[in-house]
């Protein structure tokens, strides 16, 4: 506690100055999302508060994130789609995915994850960092212009048919669900039939105007009708805003130069009574739980999304800890990467229960606190206490900033947040990979492969199926290596030290296998090449074995084959130096003592040297 409050005057300015700047992008964040600004402001608020008394990094700001956002915003997408379009419906489902999230988070700290999540490949994270600008930037062209989907009329009135079509399906349901779907009983289909309305009709095929128009892929679609429609205001609202958040940086950068574009922005909209978009109505009373989470809970409605929230919560671990190292960097301090993971939880938990959409640790924001004297946890729990003092106060002058104001400042976030370093890498790294007359870089294909899946498909498993190559990629290099090292030759082309002195008359008759390195899956096919070359006038392998640490079961059984192989030919192996975790492996399927008696295991090449010359002797005699 006293530590705490040690550094009272530099943790409270980095607190306010982290409050500040997160202050608009949680409203945009909020926004963008589709839960709308006060979920974002929660989300930043309790997020911030909570990682920072429980987390493992002492300047750490945490909030709502552009790829937390990104990730969050298809899964209220589809929950919301799933729902009939009624975000209240969906609210409780959504709610509990993040809920589960954060208590993913938890449970990967307390299991001691944390230390394994800079293992991730870059590729893969720069792939996905790059396609959440560009989710970003292409979700945000659409209200930049100020054109809404579901309420273009024309466009909402080409999908009645198919909502139709989508109510009736319901009926149909809904009847097989009560147990009445039968023939008898089509009178009473006809009879719920009959009360849908225009109203119910219009409702099902504005959902499916914007479940059309959803994501990178669907905001593309919409260009050329959003292009016909162009709002000149909003679009106005938005290009000052990016130019506002651009050029002041040039005159300073201790002032947030978004904060500044959303003031400057929203005031000249509102001075000169501009009719332009608001954003929707933030509460400025105190936060109360969603204790529907509990009340409308139900496995089916959330067993889709279970994978999701895994993920989700994986990311944020990501995002949190990449952070941890930049503030260690900062200020040559070290943070408990597991500890963090914990407080990211909790603080991810809390905000879930009172309806605010999911964080992690921002860069920017801990980046600010630490630049403006932020030294202990204490910056992090004032960053939010600040955050709730403004909408306390300011909440019902907050709901006044225009949609464009936050559209141009998530399109500046969306620039932002792309790995440019990997993309001009990208024709300097070495072109290792070659397919069919091409020759690529294996980790640049990794990366375009994540970056394309993760904007125009599905965010989740373009990581995971971005994982999966570079694993077997990273696998298929150690093998070649592996293999390059591994030989089998008869004993007059190589000789080591200790085999200079072998008997001449025993040299066309003994050969020697040198393993040099581990002996598993990627090198098996090179073992069992190299063991064929070993000619039927052999009568003695020795198998060098003291460089081979580690045999999986894929070289375990390829040993098996080999020692078969040469059984039947009436070949003897002798193993030399095998050390313990082979000799372990051999032991559980009884190549030893089957195949290998323990008195043909020896320490030393000397040892088996004796044993063959002794063993020679008593075959003459």
């Amino acid at each position: 506690m006293k530590k705490l409050f040690s550094n009272i005057k530099g943790d409270t300015f980095g607190g306010i100055t982290a409050g500040i700047v997160a202050l608009p992008l949680a409203l945009a964040f909020g926004v963008s999302s589709g839960l709308g600004p006060s979920a974002g402001l929660y989300g930043a608020i309790f997020i911030s508060f909570f990682a920072a008394i429980f987390g493992g990094t002492n300047t750490q700001i945490s909030g709502p994130t552009a790829p937390m956002t990104a990730v969050s915003m298809i899964v209220i997408a589809g929950i919301i789609a799933a729902n009939d379009g009624d975000v209240t419906k969906a609210l409780p489902a959504i709610l509990t995915v993040f809920l589960l999230a954060g208590l993913f988070q938890i449970g990967l700290g307390l299991i001691g994850l944390g230390k394994y999540i800079r293992y991730i490949p870059y590729p893969v994270v720069s792939g996905f960092m790059t396609a959440i600008g560009l989710i970003i930037l292409l979700t945000q062209v659409l209200p930049s212009v100020g054109y809404y989907p579901k309420e273009d009329t024309e466009f909402v009135t080409t999908f009645k048919a198919q909502a139709e079509e989508v109510i009736l399906k319901n009926i149909l349901k809904e009847e097989a669900g009560e147990g009445i779907l039968v023939l008898e009983n089509f009178k009473e289909t006809i009879g719920r039939a009959n009360q849908i309305t225009p109203a119910d009709i219009q409702k099902e095929a504005q959902t499916l105007a914007a479940k059309q128009t959803s994501g990178a892929l669907g905001a593309l679609k919409s260009f050329p009708k959003a292009i016909q429609n162009i709002n000149w205001l909003e679009l106005i609202l938005a290009l000052g805003t990016i130019f506002i958040i651009y050029g002041f940086k040039r005159i300073t950068k201790k002032i947030p130069s978004t904060l500044v574009a959303l003031i400057v922005m929203s005031g000249i909209a509102v001075v000169f009574g501009l009719q332009y978009r608001t954003i929707q109505e933030i509460p400025s009373g105190i936060p109360e739980i969603k204790w529907e989470i509990f009340s409308g809970f139900s496995i089916n409605s959330i067993s889709p999304y279970i994978f999701t929230a895994l993920t989700l919560s994986l990311l944020g671990a990501i995002d949190s800890l990449l952070t941890s190292v930049v503030a260690d960097n900062m200020t040559k301090t070290k943070h408990r990467p597991n500890r963090e993971l914990v407080g990211q939880g909790i603080g991810n938990s809390i905000a879930a229960l009172f309806g605010g959409i999911p964080g992690a640790g921002a860069t920017i924001r801990t980046v600010v606190n630490i630049n403006a004297g932020g030294k202990t946890k204490l910056s992090g729990m004032i960053s939010g206490i600040m955050l709730l003092i403004i909408m306390f106060g300011l909440g019902p002058i907050a709901s006044k900033i225009p949609a464009g104001v936050l559209a141009g400042i998530l399109i500046t976030v969306g620039i932002g947040v792309m790995d440019y370093k990997g993309l001009k890498a990208i024709p300097s790294l070495p072109r290792d990979l070659k397919i069919g007359p091409l020759r690529l870089s294996s980790e640049v294909l990794i990366m375009i492969i994540v970056l394309l899946l993760s904007t125009f498909w599905n965010l989740v498993y373009a990581v995971g199926i971005g994982l999966v190559i570079a694993s077997l990629m990273f696998m298929k290099k150690i093998g070649d290596l592996t293999a390059e090292r591994s030989d089998v030759k008869a004993l007059k082309e190589e000789e080591w030290a200790d085999e200079v002195d072998f008997p001449k008359g025993l040299k066309e008759k003994v050969f020697i296998k040198h393993i040099k390195g581990p002996l598993f899956f990627g090198s098996t096919s090179d073992f069992q090449a190299l063991y064929q070359q070993i000619p039927n006038t052999a009568s003695i392998v020795i198998m060098r074995l003291g460089r081979m640490q580690y045999m999986d079961q894929s070289g375990l059984y390829a040993m098996e084959d080999m020692l078969q192989d040469l059984k039947t030919k009436n070949i003897m192996a002798l193993f030399i130096n095998l050390l313990k975790q082979p000799k372990y492996m051999m032991e559980r399927i009884d190549i030893i003592p089957d195949f290998i008696p323990k008195e043909h295991i020896f320490n030393s090449f000397k040892a088996c040297t004796n044993w063959i010359k002794k063993s020679t002797r008593e075959e003459k005699d």
